[in-house]
């Protein structure tokens, strides 16, 4: 119990907490003395920790991870709370990437930490078909669309040696070996059996390979959406400028998003300072939370906050979070297959 007191205090204001404090907020009462004596007891395990500028304690990072482990009870969000996350999704969404995206903004805001969403994985995605837009003498356009609704495109220059005749071949040849392949199917084969079949049509064809191979796994890789990076910054060391730094790297970089979270397993789970796989955030926890959506695949949202986060409070709102964004997105792919 003393313990809990000690966290819920602490994560609450901030500040590290004496036996006065508690001897003040227990239910029962007990005396100062009896409360320093459990709290030495609870500095010697090792679960809380004084600080330099105080007499009072807070708690270690061990300490955290007993609370959320076997004392913390997660305080399921609001009436206000869940209006907010309903109303956030109230909308029609032309794009997967629309819902991702905003679900990173509105958990951020409301959670004030650095909110991180992964959109669904893309096992089930297929693709639906391959197009060519000239767009001048020199260049085109290739675009690429999926089973999940989204298009992609990319430009490139076509060879002096490449007629556009040839060109069109390539795509009517792509779209008859590859419509209706999963992106890991379509990736193999045209690593693999493709390249032999264009030879027939192309002289030099390992560019026009690489453009739709580049495109293929563009979409099937992770994909993360950062909402409220600045919000880092109210809980940072300021004179530690280098670490922020290097934080904002992680942040801004995808390769560094997938690493970071690649670890985390189905359901909500919580990692603490140095349990976080990248040294940098060792005065960071990490709470994940995964959704699903049937066939349509499993996607991933995370807070970014301090050791000293409400964790109860936060657990809260996440499972409350995301289970309403499992339900937006099998609403969107549902629409989509009815359409």
């Amino acid at each position: 119990m003393i313990l809990e007191l000690i966290v819920r205090k602490y994560t609450e204001n901030g500040q590290p907490v004496g036996s006065k404090a508690l001897v003040d907020t227990l239910p029962i009462h007990v005396s100062s003395a009896t409360i320093r004596n459990d709290m030495v007891k609870l500095e010697e395990a090792g679960l809380i920790e004084k600080t330099h500028s105080s007499s009072g304690r807070v708690p270690s990072r061990e300490g955290y991870r007993y609370y959320v482990d076997h004392l913390m009870r997660p305080v399921s969000a609001d009436q206000s709370e869940l209006a907010t996350i309903k109303s956030s999704f109230d909308q029609s969404f032309r794009r997967i990437d629309d819902i991702v995206k905003i679900s990173a903004d509105m958990l951020s805001q409301m959670t004030n930490y650095t909110a991180l969403s992964l959109k669904p994985n893309q096992v089930a995605t297929t693709i639906d078909g391959f197009r060519l837009v000239p767009l001048g003498s020199s260049r085109v356009m290739l675009i690429l669309a999926t089973s999940n609704g989204e298009a992609s495109t990319q430009q490139f220059s076509i060879p002096p040696e490449l007629q556009g005749e040839e060109l069109e071949k390539v795509v009517h040849l792509m779209n008859d070996r590859l419509v209706g392949k999963s992106l890991a199917q379509a990736y193999q084969l045209i690593h693999s059996d493709l390249p032999v079949i264009l030879s027939k049509y192309l002289h030099n064809k390992l560019g026009v390979v690489d453009v739709f191979s580049d495109m293929i796994s563009r979409n099937a890789e992770d994909q993360f959406f950062v909402g409220g990076k600045l919000n880092i910054l109210n809980f940072s060391d300021p004179k530690n400028l280098e670490s922020v730094r290097k934080v904002f790297g992680i942040l801004n970089t995808q390769d560094a998003l997938s690493d970071l979270l690649s670890n985390d397993e189905h359901g909500v789970n919580v990692r603490i300072g140095n349990e976080i796989s990248d040294s940098v955030l060792q005065d960071y926890s990490l709470i994940t939370a995964s959704y699903d959506i049937g066939t349509y695949g499993q996607g991933l949202i995370a807070i970014l906050g301090p050791t000293s986060m409400q964790y109860s409070k936060m657990l809260g709102i996440v499972d409350v979070f995301r289970a309403q964004l499992s339900s937006k997105m099998l609403e969107y792919y549902k629409n989509l297959d009815g359409s």
